[in-house]
């Protein structure tokens, strides 16, 4: 009997076991549909750079002109052919580079000298003519002639041999003895070299006609005409060449980095050949042959250029698809931490689009000459915005990505990428830690002066005239505050629009003095004042753990805003009667359940970012109303493990638990405040094991659980807690009651007999508190 195949060890199991793990984005019909729509646009706008174009295309040199072509406009350009030929003769008459050693020169010099004290020696031991010379053989394995050791030997003058050797040796390895390679140099000036000196960590540079070098083989010439000044009388003069010789080593050595460097310099500085065709010039003549001189002049006027090449247009294509997967992938949640929103889509697609469609209609503009492109956009501005509305990360992707789709499209140069890659990428990192909206204007100053930096550079690299700076450098510079303004301009309505968590909206919501926030203090003056309290605890924390803090400090205000409608239904507004006690303990929960519910409905309607509204409603999670809940079991007479007719549903509240670390955050500091109001003269020890209980029940209930908080945040966070909560609950000596008599001698005068508050502290006692 056969057994049946396991599908998971099939090749199909296989594979969908394999799917199984691989963790897909939800699919968003709508977004998906916006973004490809920008991309194919993107990729139809480019296609415009890239195809061919002219109806003189199939003209060949040496054909026979059909028709007469005339030139429409007056043109410039650059003759490639004659160009290169100027260039190729500058090359040529660069001199090759040679650097001297100096360390030969000692080292010849100290082998001369040990040779000479050697023969000194012999001479003292007062060796024989024969034995001298075997001597010297011996220890000197070289070739020196025996007519020049016999002269040595009996020359009466032999002791001066030494320092005539020295000053011969010092005066010829100065000048340089040349190692000349036997290929190479035939690619360089033919009359001249160049010799590097390096003296005192600088450089000395020397030309040398080719007649005046000294090498190995024209060396006995320099030696006889050095010695020629000694003494007549001393055979040194006439040996100095053959005795030396041995000693003699090239010092000067042939660089090809040099001389490459000289001809890349040499390179740099050829002006190009630049020729002009006059409007109306008949560039073709029917019925005459096409010359070589005809083509280059329908190449310059663009009339020569063949039908775009497929593969142009299929490789363009390839890389703006590359580039938009790897930002579509680079913006998910694997690296931002979160799923962008559609409308934050819808905005990203928004401004691809728009930098594109403006690259493509402004590639033909006529600007100021050595002008990148890029200067006439405002690239900071389209990578602010999205470091603002949606995240700094995404803005450096976007400081890359859109420079680069230009260039890949053939809309930018090198020169227009470049300046939009620093200025994005400057914009992408101006505004980090930026909290009001006077800091986009100091952001905007940054970029201006890194653009003017990057035009500054590409002038010099572009070996532009000193007469185009300053206009080219202010544009540059106002590009960078046009973006930091224009960003102040179009921020807010974008704000709203996307219903960003900015932080400048952040900071206009945690002004206090706000109407919604003076109503809530005016409705419920303790819930208002536990709001603050929250703010303080969750800001602290959030602080301390590298969550955001303005956003933590803001939900916390505005958590509680639901109360505003029953604030006697809640004990920090209750002072003297609990209407609770009077209702049945279901209703009682449905009122205290309401109020998430209410304050989600009054964040919407006024307009609190989408962040701020997520904390409002997860600030309880789905967690129970345990007072309440236990009310009603013990009314029921539910006894344990029993069952009993209360629904826990009916006693929990309506929201999901905290999917960020700042919702987490107001969570734990909105309960660890309000049971720490039960404590009896808490201090740091308590306050601490009380904390550490109630994180304890909250992530035992699981509503810690897709907050993204870890076991160190939250040993952080008590931390924290505690630190504000004992500060906040710290103890106060008791004031002392004064004599009425003592009084009365401080002031001069009697008091009413009325009691001393006890809260409020008498002369002398404030620097107690």
């Amino acid at each position: 009997m056969n057994a049946k195949p396991n599908p998971e060890k099939s090749i199909t199991g296989r594979f969908r076991a394999l799917l199984s793990l691989v963790r897909l984005p939800r699919f968003r019909p709508l977004p998906a549909v916006v973004s490809s729509l920008t991309f194919v646009l993107i990729c139809l706008t480019s296609l415009g750079s890239v195809k061919g174009g002219g109806d003189f295309w199939n003209f060949e040199i040496g054909q026979v002109a059909d028709r007469d072509v005339l030139a429409e406009d007056d043109v410039s350009y650059v003759d490639e052919e004659a160009t290169k030929l100027r260039v190729e003769a500058q090359e040529r008459l660069v001199p090759a580079v040679f650097r001297f050693s100096p360390a030969v020169e000692g080292d010849a010099i100290a082998a001369w000298k040990d040779f000479a004290g050697f023969t000194g020696a012999l001479f003292g031991e007062g060796v024989s003519a024969e034995a001298f010379k075997l001597r010297i053989q011996a220890e000197y394995p070289v070739d020196f002639p025996n007519h020049v050791l016999d002269a040595y030997y009996a020359d009466p003058d032999r002791e001066t041999y030494g320092e005539n050797g020295v000053a011969v040796l010092g005066n010829i390895l100065g000048r340089g003895i040349f190692s000349l390679p036997r290929e190479g140099l035939e690619w360089y000036n033919p009359d001249v070299v160049e010799l590097l000196t390096e003296s005192n960590s600088r450089n000395e540079w020397e030309r040398i006609s080719y007649r005046n070098i000294v090498t190995r083989e024209n060396i006995a010439a320099a030696v006889e005409a050095e010695s020629a000044n000694f003494s007549s009388r001393s055979a040194f003069n006439r040996i100095a060449a053959d005795l030396l010789y041995p000693f003699i080593r090239e010092n000067v050595f042939f660089s090809p980095a040099d001389t490459l460097r000289r001809a890349a310099e040499a390179r740099t500085q050829v002006e190009p050949v630049v020729k002009g065709i006059e409007k109306g010039k008949r560039i073709i003549k029917k019925g005459f042959v096409i010359t070589e001189e005809n083509m280059r002049e329908l190449r310059a006027l663009g009339l020569n250029n063949p039908p775009g090449d497929p593969r142009d247009a299929i490789s363009v294509i390839l890389l703006l698809f590359l580039i938009f997967t790897i930002l579509a992938h680079l913006s998910g949640e694997p690296v931002l931490g979160r799923t962008l929103s559609d409308q934050e889509i819808y905005l990203l697609s928004a401004l691809g689009a728009l930098y594109f469609i403006g690259t493509a209609l402004l590639k033909n503009m006529a600007i100021l000459e050595y002008l990148p492109l890029s200067v006439v956009l405002p690239s900071a501005l389209l990578v602010m915005l999205p470091a603002i509305l949606v995240a700094p990360r995404l803005a450096l992707l976007f400081a890359i990505a859109l420079p680069l789709g230009a260039y890949v499209s053939g809309f930018f140069d090198s020169w227009a990428f470049l300046f939009a890659l620093v200025s994005g990428a400057v914009a992408s990192c101006s505004l980090e830690g930026a909290q009001k909206r006077m800091d986009l204007v100091k952001a905007g100053l940054l970029i201006a002066g890194a653009n003017s930096a990057v035009m500054f550079a590409i002038l010099l690299a572009r070996h532009a005239g000193p007469g185009v700076y300053p206009s080219l450098i202010f544009w540059a510079a106002f590009n960078g505050l046009a973006s930091g303004m224009l960003v102040l301009g179009v921020l807010p309505p974008l704000e709203h629009l996307l219903n960003a968590a900015t932080a400048f909206r952040l900071a206009e919501l945690s002004d206090l003095n706000s109407p919604i926030l003076r109503r809530l203090f005016t409705a419920a003056p303790g819930t208002y004042t536990h709001s603050i309290m929250v703010a303080n605890l969750a800001e602290a924390a959030c602080q301390d753990i590298g969550a955001n803090s303005l956003l933590a400090r803001v939900g916390a205000y505005y958590h509680d805003i639901g109360k505003m409608d029953n604030p006697d239904y809640f004990v920090e507004n209750q002072t003297v009667y609990n209407k609770h006690d009077g209702i049945a303990p279901r209703l009682s929960a449905t009122v205290i359940r309401s109020h998430v519910k209410l304050g989600v409905e009054k964040g919407r309607a006024l307009g609190l970012p989408q962040a701020v509204t997520d904390i409002i409603s997860e600030h309880h999670g789905n967690s129970v109303i345990t007072w309440f809940y236990n009310k009603a079991l013990k009314q029921e007479g539910a006894k344990s493990g029993a069952k009993t007719g209360v629904n826990v549903e009916d006693f929990s509240y309506p929201g999901t638990p905290p999917r960020s670390r700042e919702s987490a955050v107001v969570m734990l500091a909105d309960v660890s405040e309000a049971a720490s109001r039960t404590l009896e003269k808490p201090n740091a020890s308590k306050l601490e094991k009380f904390i550490q209980e109630l994180f304890s029940a909250k992530v035992e209930h699981g509503q810690l659980a897709q907050s993204e908080l870890t076991f160190r945040d939250l040993e952080t966070i008590k931390k924290a807690f505690v630190r504000v909560l004992a500060g906040y609950y710290h103890s106060r000596i008791e004031y002392p009651k004064l004599d009425k008599d003592v009084l009365s001698r401080e002031h001069g005068a009697v008091l009413r007999e009325q009691p001393v508050p006890r809260e409020q502290p008498s002369a002398g006692g404030e620097s107690q508190g």
